[in-house]
This record gives structure tokens, sequence and C-alpha cells, in this order.
């Protein structure tokens, strides 16, 4: 019988860059007053890379979080785009709930991990407003030296 080999799987998006997308966005909330967060950073296979949450966020904030990356990785962009895009398309908002099995939020706050053009991942936020939790996302994202997509302000 043959020896049988274990072979490495490849990593796009690293526990170390997954944890410094984390405490840079969780670094942003805190430093603009928002209200605790709950911080998810999921691969591009849609699997937790790592998550964080603050005390005294809710305890469904981390399936918002989920949901929000979840979207966002399934379309290809971020939660805000699922959501302004769809205005008035309920039903296809509700077809796209079903096929995810209920795991995706249609809002701000779920951004696009990007590298040289590729989504290798995503980050959801939530805890504060939807504007807020994006905001984070991205200031976590651009400070482990990822892309975004998402035009900031100056």
């Amino acid at each position: 019988m043959p020896k049988s080999s274990i072979f490495p799987v490849r990593v796009d998006l690293p526990l170390a860059k997954a944890n410094q997308i984390i405490e840079s966005a969780l670094a942003k909330g805190r430093e603009r007053g928002f209200m605790p967060l709950t911080v998810v950073v999921m691969d591009s296979g849609g699997h937790i890379v790592a998550m964080a949450r603050e005390d005294g966020a809710g305890n469904v904030r981390q399936q918002i979080a989920q949901g929000k990356a979840r979207g966002a990785l399934g379309l290809g962009i971020s939660s805000r785009t699922i959501g302004e895009r769809n205005q008035g398309r309920e039903a296809f908002l509700a077809a796209l709930a079903t096929a995810a099995d209920g795991q995706f939020i249609p809002v701000a706050g779920g951004v696009l991990v990007l590298e040289d053009g590729v989504a290798i991942g995503a980050v959801g936020i939530s805890g504060d407003t939807s504007d807020a939790d994006e905001e984070c996302a991205v200031a976590g994202i651009q400070a482990a030296g990822y892309q975004s997509g998402i035009d900031t302000p100056d």
C-alpha cells in the first residue's frame, strides 16, 4: 500500500491578517465612540477565519455580521450595494435569503477583502449603525494592507 501524504491547503487570508483586520476595525470603533462591535472575517470559501465580539455587544451580533459578510461573498459586492440595488425587489431578496439558508443581511457592514482585484474574503461587522459598521470594516481591511473596493471620504 502506498504511503499517503498530507498536503497543505492554500491560505489566501491568513489568521494573522484576519486578526489585524479585527483589531484595527475595533480600534476605529473605539476611536469614533461607536457601540460595541462584533467583527467576523471570512475566507473566500465562506469559512470564519476569526471573530471577535466586544464586551456589551448583543448576542445576535455574530450572526448579523456573518450574514453581512456571507452576502458580500455570495454576490461579489458589498452588502450595502446588495441592499441598494434591490430596493423594491422584495421577492428577489426573499429568494436570496432562502437560497442562503437565511444567512444573508443586505445592509451596509459586509465588505469584500480584495487583493490585486480578487476577493480573498469578506468582513462583516454589526453593533452600531450600518454606516458605522462599514466604516470600521473598511478601516480594518485597509490597515491589513488589503483593498475593500469601497471609496472612503478623504
